[in-house]
């Protein structure tokens, strides 16, 4: 049930993972086991929500609050039995989870990185989001995923005003561009982008 609820947890505007959502008034300690084997065994990828954009991330780590990944990007579309024609020709029903999609793409790319540190935060109110924040060689960098051509990155706008990054990364559909406050990255560039 817990594998199953995946894509349907992923279709969700904020993702993070709910267990009253695998079965209604379901509970962590009902699930605590077989999310241990899931992630034990290499099918998914928990990361785990922190609290600020601080050194070290895992120092800020929230444990309750969790988005769930399957390792591989074919393997969510199979999961949400979606057709490659849906999603070559950008079928309208399929516009919802278009976001799921490509966030789980940038993910495995930046798992196949080691000693990168991946996690993600949201404002307490969860009204700003950013999608990723990595830990690498002694610093945080943000990073929005936007799986269309509406580059707007409100919050990860919101974000750097408020902590200051060094480098702050939007990936997308869109070139490479460099801005004042941020750099624009390739989805299909995001891996080798962090492998420097």
């Amino acid at each position: 049930m817990l594998w199953n609820s995946i894509p349907v947890q992923l279709a969700r505007e904020n993702r993070k993972f709910i267990y009253g959502a695998v079965r209604e008034g379901s509970r962590a300690k009902d699930y605590e086991l077989a999310l241990s084997w899931l992630i034990d065994c290499g099918l998914v990828y928990k990361i785990n929500r922190v609290t600020k954009p601080g050194l070290p991330l895992v120092a800020h780590e929230d444990p309750g609050a969790f988005k769930l990944f399957v390792v591989d990007v074919g393997l969510l579309g199979a999961m949400g039995d979606l057709d490659a024609r849906s999603v070559i020709d950008g079928n309208r029903v399929f516009e919802e989870f278009k976001g799921a999609l490509t966030e789980q793409y940038v993910l495995q790319q930046l798992k196949t990185i080691p000693g990168l540190v991946v996690r993600y935060w949201t404002s307490d109110g969860s009204k700003s989001q950013l999608d990723f924040l990595v830990q690498s060689v002694g610093r945080i960098i943000p990073v929005e995923v936007k799986a269309e051509g509406n580059l707007k990155a409100k919050s990860l706008r919101i974000s750097c005003a408020k902590f200051a990054p060094e480098i702050a990364i939007r990936t997308s559909m869109s070139d490479f561009r460099k801005e004042e406050w941020l750099t624009n990255v390739p989805l299909y560039a995001i891996g080798s982008y962090f492998e420097h």
